[in-house]
């Protein structure tokens, strides 16, 4: 019998499914993993269940070799408290000393000593062939540079966002797709930007996750410029707020009254748009 798990791994935090061919294991293990980087640190987050070869709704990317025992959590406190703080201080005196442009941000030892990887940030490409071969001969096994942006820097360095939940790249999200100001803007958010970003300094990846939800709210709303009817007597739509579903409209007299959309009954529908040119996403 074979069984498979959705675990959480690697310093981003990646979300996949892993296989195992024992039983016994639960949500929340910590595990040794066995994936293309080799072998590393993993911890269970959904229930264990049984499958097939046969079942194709989510691809598996590796398998769990073991639960972890009291040896192995030794052994990866050790990596996490000692050996990559030491690695992080011998590599940025190393960047200093060789006057390269760019800024550390992280170091990933694998649980299973084959590679460690760096995480730095820079404006542009960075020759750092000769800091790597310092880093393979102070420490003996496979160097990988990998350089990243801001949003990744805040998903392997932050914790919490303002909403006080732990940050989604960190939690779910698996790729970081664009936001654009246009999907703020579809939800009526505020366009300050101290307020629509979050601590990678871009807009906040629930602006994207969200917006499909706003669409499908807003389908059922009449559009702004509409000829209503409603309790009051017949008026335009001025506003929507879709998240309410409320209809704010403008009587003959210009008084505005907001009404839900279900009170509402549309007189006609709202003159065609004149075609404008639009500002890029920013």
């Amino acid at each position: 019998m074979k069984y498979r798990a959705i675990i959480r791994h690697g310093a981003m935090s990646h979300v996949d499914n892993f296989r195992a061919d024992f039983s016994g294991l639960r949500m929340s293990d910590h595990c040794v993993i066995r994936t293309e980087r080799g072998i590393e640190h993993g911890r269970i987050l959904s229930p264990v269940e049984a499958y097939t070869e046969e079942d194709k709704d989510a691809a598996i990317v590796g398998e769990i070799v073991r639960r972890m025992s009291p040896e192995d959590l030794k052994k990866l406190a050790e990596i996490q408290d000692v050996l990559q703080p030491r690695e992080f201080d011998f590599c940025k005196k190393q960047i200093i000393q060789r006057q390269l442009p760019m800024k550390l941000a992280s170091v990933e030892h694998l649980f299973g000593g084959s590679k460690v990887i760096f995480y730095f940030l820079a404006e542009g490409r960075v020759d750092f062939r000769e800091l790597v071969k310092d880093l393979a001969q102070e420490y003996h096994t496979r160097i990988e540079m990998r350089q990243i942006g801001v949003r990744d820097e805040a998903r392997l360095l932050a914790d919490y966002e303002h909403c006080g939940r732990e940050l989604c790249c960190k939690t779910f999200i698996k790729n970081l797709e664009p936001v654009t100001m246009k999907m703020a803007k579809n939800q009526k958010a505020t366009l300050d930007p101290t307020k629509i970003s979050g601590r990678c300094g871009r807009l906040m990846c629930c602006l994207r996750f969200e917006d499909r939800t706003y669409d499908d709210l807003r389908a059922n709303l009449p559009e702004c410029g509409c000829r209503v009817c409603t309790c009051s007597g017949e008026g335009c739509v001025v506003g929507q707020d879709p998240a309410s579903q409320q209809v704010t409209v403008e009587m003959a007299d210009k008084q505005r009254i907001t009404l839900p959309a279900a009170e509402v009954k549309v007189v006609s529908q709202a003159p065609a748009k004149k075609q404008q040119d639009t500002e890029p996403d920013e």
